[in-house]
């Protein structure tokens, strides 16, 4: 059995797993299971911030969706940025992807985002055809810069 839902605080434990290999196959570096297992808490406690979603089979978490709010004056109001979305290696191509998409996307317009940005690493291929698929594209003349603080 398949459910795909709003993830709340008590499945941040089934979160964690995912996070980590998720940041495995981006290469991101600093994974602390408990520093990320806090910052999960904060985002899924404070509805302002954003929100998750979780896909279950057979009560197993394999994908997940975390998004956060910004509001742009250039976009006239809220926006949603997807800010990590994952499904299992071994769950991909059945659907479970499209499901945390949509059940987000709903989200987003009914709490009236005018958008929904992301990042995508440029070589990640098979995400960008998943994300054409439902309607995104590349915003033409732009490219994302960022800084980190200490």
């Amino acid at each position: 059995m398949t459910t795909v839902q709003r993830a709340t605080v008590n499945d941040v434990s089934a979160l964690l797993p995912l996070v980590e290999a998720y940041w495995r196959f981006e290469g991101i570096t600093g994974f602390e299971s408990e520093r990320v297992a806090t910052q999960i808490n904060r985002l899924l406690s404070e509805p302002r911030l954003g929100g998750g979603w979780i896909a279950i089979v057979n009560g197993t978490a394999v994908g997940y969706l975390l998004a956060v709010y910004v509001f742009s004056l250039e976009h006239l109001g809220l926006t949603a940025e997807i800010d990590e979305f994952f499904v299992a290696p071994s769950r991909r191509g059945q659907d479970l992807g499209a499901q945390l998409l949509k059940a987000a996307e709903s989200e987003f317009t009914q709490i009236g985002c005018t958008n929904v940005s992301l990042q995508l690493a440029r070589d990640n291929d098979a995400a960008r055809a998943f994300y054409r698929r439902h309607a995104y594209s590349e915003r033409s003349g732009y490219e994302l810069l960022d800084k980190m603080f200490p």
